[in-house]
């Protein structure tokens, strides 16, 4: 088990994707993200594996959630600076990345 404190380190955000690319060295199917987190964090990278679950066209302007302290993985030759948060999509093909629920949320915004 964790402690509420434990949870407070992750660093949670909502930041908006702003480009979309195919990721054909990736080991299992991926894109490559460009997500705008606003002013204090700016625009980061990250590897979704969400093809089966979300197409370019629908990730483009996506809000999503993403773990924006975690250190910097590299995947193939490109490197994830966040980690965009999703779940196993029931056919078991990509994940269905976090969004929410209302377009409301600012960018830049801290999960608390």
């Amino acid at each position: 088990m964790i402690t509420y404190e434990d949870f407070t380190k992750v660093d949670i955000r909502v930041g908006k994707v702003i480009e979309v690319a195919d990721f054909p060295k990736a080991r299992n199917p991926a894109f490559k993200l460009k997500i705008d987190f606003g002013s204090e964090i700016g625009v980061k990278s990250s590897s979704v594996q969400a093809v089966g679950a979300h197409t370019k066209e629908e990730l483009q302007d996506m809000l999503v959630c993403c773990v924006v302290n975690f250190p910097s993985k590299k995947v193939a030759d490109f490197t994830s600076e966040v980690l965009t948060l999703g779940f196993k999509n029931t056919a078991d093909i990509g994940w269905v990345l976090i969004t929410p629920a209302k377009n409301s949320v600012e960018i830049g915004s801290k999960l608390t």
